[in-house]
C-alpha cells in the first residue's frame, strides 16, 4: 500500500495558533524567570532504549520500572517497555534548574526530523513549578518510525540542550493483520472460505423485528424481554437478510493482540470465529452482478440492529448496507432475532459477541468485552478496534461470495465496496480505511481520538477516567465529585497553564503513556494513510460525545480538512440536545441531510452540500480553528485552570 507521508510541507493551522498562544500568555509571578536556569535533562530520548535489531526501529523502549508506583502503573511501564519507539504525540518534558518563564521556554522548543527538514513547534504547554519540569506536545502528529531532533534553544533565561528520540511502528501491527488477509495466510491458517451465509431473507412489508439479547452465561437462556427494532423507516419494497461469515481472531481471551517484534509478519490469528450479519437490499431485482455495497459500522453500546437505521437513504440510491456486530457488542451469543410474519415469528442467531467479563457477575452488559482485562486492563479498547477492523476487511472480503449452508441469496457486488460509520463506527473506520485500500470510499460520522481524550472530555465518559485513575491510585480531588480529579490539562491552542493541583502532573503523566500504549490502535494514527478523494468525514458542532477537540486531532493528523463536513448543530432551526447522534435521529432533519451526504460519497463519489447555500452545513469546513474548543459547557474541563 502506498503510504502517504504525515507531515506536510508547510506548518498546520494549529502549529501558528499554538505558538502564537504560547507567546502571547504572560507568565504567572510563580514562574518568574530566573537568572540563568539551565535545562537538566528532556524526554523523550532514544537513551531510555535498547538495541533490538528485530524492530523496524532497531531499538525497544527501556523505561526504569523502579519506583513506578502502583502495581496498574507498574503494569503499564511494562506494557511500554514492548514497544519500539516513543508516542507520535509525546508528552515532552524539559527539567530546569530554577524556574522559567514557560511562554518563552515553550517558543524555542522544537520537533524536528532527524534526516529531513520538517519541523514543529509545541503546544498544551504545562509549567510544574514543584519540580521545575516544562512539558508540552508537538503543535503536530508526527509520524512513526521516525527519528527526530527534540531541541531546546538557548535564550536570554537559559542554556540550549537537545537530544534524539524515535517514534514508535504504530501502524504495524495492523498492516500486518491486512496483509495476512490480503495474501490468505490468515485464512489459510483457520480454514476459512471468504463467504456470506444467507440464514434468513424476509421483505420488509408486513415483518416486525425484536431484538432478545442474550444478556447471561451459559447455560442460562437469555433473560432480557425482546426489545422491537424499529423498521418502519424502510422503503417496504426492500428486502431484509441475517446470516454470518468466519473471519479470523487474533485476539487472545484478554481482549488483546500478541505484540511481537515489528519486523515479524505480526502476531499469528488464534482462530476462526462465526460472526452475524444483517442487510438491507434495495427495491426490485438486483442489477447483474449485484448490488453495490457499503459495510456499515455501529457505534458503541450499539449492534447490527442499527444497520435498519442507516440504510434507507442508500437502498432509494440502490446501494445495499451490511453490517456485523463490534467486538463485546451485541449482548451475548445468544442472542437472537424475533423475526414475525403472518402471526408467526421465527428466531434468527444475532451472534452478539459480549462476554461476561467486567466483574463475573454472570451478565453480559451491551459492551462487555470490549475492553483488555487483568494486567492489560491499560490497553484498553486497542486491540478491540484493532480486531473489528480486521473483521470488516474480511467481511469486505466476503461480499459478493455465498458460503456453503446458505438458503438464500443477497446478490451483493463484491466490486468497490465501500464503508460508513458512525461514532465508534467513524472511529474504527479510520483504522479500516487508511489500512486497507480494498474499501474504495468511506464516510466516517463523528469520529474522533484518541481514545482518553475522547472519556476524557465528554460527560459521557469522564466516569469512566475516574474508574481508571482510582484504581491506578491517583484520584487528587476528593472534593470534587463526581469525578473526584482535577487534571490541568489544556486543550489544542490554549496558552500554557502552570500546575496549582497536587497530583495534576501525576494524573498528565499516566494519560500520556496510556494514550502512547494506545497508540498503535487509535483512529489518529491511521488517518494520514487515508488518500483524501477516499473519504469525507462528518462532524458536529458541540458533540458532547466524541469531542470537537478529538476530532480535530484526527482531520489535523491525515490532512482532511478539504474532505471535513461540519453540520452546526448550534445554529441549525431544530438543535439537537446532543448533535453526536445526528446521522441516526430521523425525526429530525439533519438525518436526512447527513444521509443523503453519505449516499452521494459512497454512491458516486460526489461531496455534496446537504443545505447547499445555506449556513447550516459547512461543506468543506470553513474554520477548522472552531473544533479546538469543546463548544459545549462542562464545567469539570471549563473549570480547570
Amino acid at each position: 500500500m502506498q503510504q502517504r507521508r504525515w507531515h506536510r510541507a508547510t506548518s498546520s493551522l494549529l502549529g501558528a495558533l499554538a505558538l502564537t498562544a504560547t507567546v502571547g500568555v504572560t507568565a504567572t509571578p510563580a514562574a518568574a524567570t530566573p537568572h540563568k536556569a539551565e535545562p537538566l535533562s528532556v524526554f523523550p530520548s532514544d537513551t531510555l532504549t535498547v538495541r533490538d535489531p528485530a524492530q523496524i526501529t532497531g531499538r525497544r523502549v527501556n523505561l526504569p520500572l523502579e519506583g513506578c508506583g502502583q502495581p496498574i502503573a507498574c503494569g503499564l511501564v511494562a506494557e511500554l517497555n514492548e514497544l519500539d519507539g516513543f508516542d507520535l504525540d509525546p508528552r515532552i518534558a524539559v527539567r530546569f534548574s530554577g524556574p522559567v518563564d514557560p511562554a518563552q521556554v515553550a517558543a524555542r522548543i522544537t520537533v524536528q526530523e532527524a534526516h529531513g527538514g520538517w519541523r514543529t513547534g509545541v503546544d498544551r504547554v504545562v509549567w510544574d513549578p514543584a519540580t521545575n519540569t516544562l512539558y508540552a506536545h508537538p503543535a503536530e502528529q508526527l509520524a512513526p518510525s521516525t527519528t527526530y531532533k527534540l531541541r531546546v534553544q538557548g535564550g536570554p533565561a537559559n542554556k540550549a540542550i537537545h537530544d534524539t528520540f524515535t517514534t514508535l511502528s504504530a501502524t504495524d501491527g495492523l498492516l500486518d493483520i491486512r496483509e495476512q488477509i490480503d495474501t490468505g495466510t490468515a485464512f489459510d491458517a483457520t480454514g476459512i472460505t471468504p463467504g456470506l451465509r444467507v440464514e434468513g431473507v424476509f421483505p420488509v412489508a408486513g415483518t416486525t423485528l425484536a431484538y432478545r439479547g442474550d444478556d447471561r452465561d451459559a447455560p442460562t437462556p437469555p433473560a432480557t424481554d425482546p426489545t422491537p427494532v424499529p423498521t418502519q423507516q424502510l422503503l417496504p419494497d426492500s428486502t431484509l437478510v441475517f446470516g454470518s461469515y468466519e473471519a479470523p481472531s487474533w485476539l487472545q481471551p484478554d481482549v488483546t493482540i500478541a505484540q511481537t517484534p515489528t519486523r515479524d509478519d505480526g502476531p499469528a490469528p488464534v482462530g476462526p470465529e462465526r460472526l452475524g450479519f444483517v442487510a438491507v437490499l434495495p427495491p426490485g431485482p438486483a442489477p447483474e452482478g449485484g448490488w453495490p455495497t457499503a459495510v456499515y459500522g455501529h457505534g458503541f453500546t450499539g449492534s447490527t440492529a442499527n444497520v435498519f437505521l442507516a440504510a434507507t437513504a442508500n437502498a432509494r440510491a440502490g446501494i445495499a448496507t451490511i453490517g456485523t456486530n463490534v467486538v463485546g457488542h451485541g449482548f451475548g451469543p445468544g442472542s437472537v432475532y424475533e423475526v414475525t410474519r403472518n402471526g408467526v415469528t421465527t428466531e434468527v442467531p444475532a451472534y452478539g459477541r459480549g462476554v461476561d467479563q467486567a466483574d463475573a457477575n454472570t451478565t453480559i452488559g451491551s459492551t462487555e468485552g470490549s475492553s483488555a482485562t487483568g494486567a492489560a486492563s491499560a490497553l484498553g479498547s486497542r486491540d478491540a478496534l484493532r480486531q473489528t477492523a480486521a473483521d470488516v476487511m474480511t467481511l469486505v472480503r466476503s461480499v459478493g461470495t455465498l458460503a456453503e449452508g446458505s438458503v438464500g441469496t443477497p446478490a451483493l457486488s463484491g466490486e468497490d465496496v465501500t464503508y460508513f460509520g458512525q461514532s465508534f463506527g467513524g472511529i474504527y473506520g479510520t483504522l479500516v480505511t487508511g489500512a486497507d485500500d480494498a474499501v474504495a470510499r468511506s464516510v466516517l460520522n463523528v469520529p474522533g481520538g484518541p481514545i482518553t481524550e475522547i472519556v476524557r472530555l465528554s460527560p459521557s465518559f469522564r466516569l469512566l477516567t475516574t474508574q481508571t485513575l482510582q484504581a491506578a491510585g491517583l484520584l487528587n480531588r476528593p472534593d470534587l465529585a463526581p469525578y473526584y480529579f482535577q487534571e490541568q490539562l489544556p486543550l489544542r491552542g490554549q496558552g500554557p497553564v502552570t500546575l496549582t493541583v497536587p497530583g495534576a502532573a501525576a494524573i498528565q503523566e499516566f494519560l500520556a503513556r496510556t494514550t502512547w500504549l494506545l497508540r498503535p490502535g487509535s483512529p489518529e494514527t491511521f488517518s494520514p494513510l487515508i488518500e483524501p478523494e477516499r473519504v469525507l468525514v462528518q462532524v458536529a458542532f458541540g458533540d458532547q460525545t466524541v469531542a470537537n477537540p478529538t476530532s480535530y486531532t484526527l482531520v489535523d493528523a491525515g490532512d482532511l480538512w478539504s474532505r471535513t463536513s461540519l453540520f452546526r448543530n448550534d445554529i441549525s432551526p431544530t438543535p439537537l440536545p446532543n448533535p453526536h447522534s445526528f446521522l441516526l435521529t430521523l425525526t429530525d432533519e439533519s438525518a436526512l441531510q447527513g444521509q443523503a451526504q453519505v449516499t452521494a460519497f459512497l454512491g458516486a463519489g460526489q461531496v455534496l452540500d446537504p443545505d447547499g447555500p445555506g449556513p447550516v452545513w459547512e461543506v468543506p469546513i470553513g474554520d477548522p480553528s472552531v473544533l479546538l474548543p469543546l463548544n459545549y459547557p462542562f464545567p469539570a474541563i471549563d473549570d480547570q485552570f
